[in-house]
């Protein structure tokens, strides 16, 4: 059986879905807080709710907070047996099957979150395609909200032989390709800790509400009308 080209697919088999969930589960029960990430993406918000994306959303932890939220959400992996978890825990949620390469909603949205360690695990040499695809799908002024690591030290799990750890200068590469400019970027979910070129970063980066030559000539600086 040929392994995977994705890297979660080739070091998981496809099968992780029951144990994240049970591990999740026993995290809940001994009270560990698990909806930082949701609290994040709905401050960022302005706590009014939305329409928000779960892109790479596993077993539904975080799309699931964000819909207790108020927020109508989409989630989007991969992986089968994460989704399988998702739709028991969640059914009223629109989970898809569905490589991010491919995904296409029949509306805009208001954010996508990437909580889990989305950009090193996509397949290699989709990565810009990806972010120009998520990209796509935000409304202007829609917030693309990702945190991710950079290192094994940041990753709970080895990638394949020969897959390096993408960089976070090419996810900012990648992000302004897709028009996104960069709002903020932080080392931790709650948005205090300042990120100084650790191992994990949470990145905000907006779809701005207007044409980059729009931006180029403000309010000041527009020509005189003949």
């Amino acid at each position: 059986m040929p392994v995977p080209d994705n890297p979660w697919l080739a070091v998981t088999g496809g099968t992780a879905g029951p144990g994240y969930a049970a591990r999740f589960a026993d995290l809940a029960a001994q009270g560990e807080d698990l909806d930082g990430e949701a609290r994040r993406v709905h401050a960022l918000l302005g706590g009014r709710s939305g329409d928000v994306l779960d892109a790479g959303c596993g077993t539904g932890r975080v799309g699931i907070a964000l819909a207790r939220l108020g927020h109508r959400v989409i989630g989007a992996d991969l992986d089968a047996s994460m989704l399988d978890q998702a739709r028991a825990a969640a059914p009223e949620i629109d989970w898809r099957l569905v490589d991010l390469t491919e995904l296409r909603l029949d509306h805009p949205v208001d954010a996508v979150v990437a909580a889990g360690n989305l950009w090193p695990l996509l397949t290699p040499g989709t990565h810009a395609a990806v972010i120009e695809v998520l990209a796509r799908h935000l409304r202007p002024g829609g917030l693309l909200v990702a945190g991710f690591g950079l290192d094994a030290e940041h990753v709970p799990f080895t990638l394949p032989d020969g897959v390096p750890f993408p960089t976070l200068a090419a996810y900012d590469d990648a992000c302004a390709a897709a028009g996104l400019r960069l709002v903020t970027r932080t080392a931790d979910w709650d948005g205090e800790e300042p990120y100084d070129g650790g191992g994990y970063a949470v990145s905000v980066h907006e779809k701005p509400t207007r044409s980059p030559r729009e931006a180029e000539v403000r309010d000041g600086d527009r020509p005189a009308r003949a």
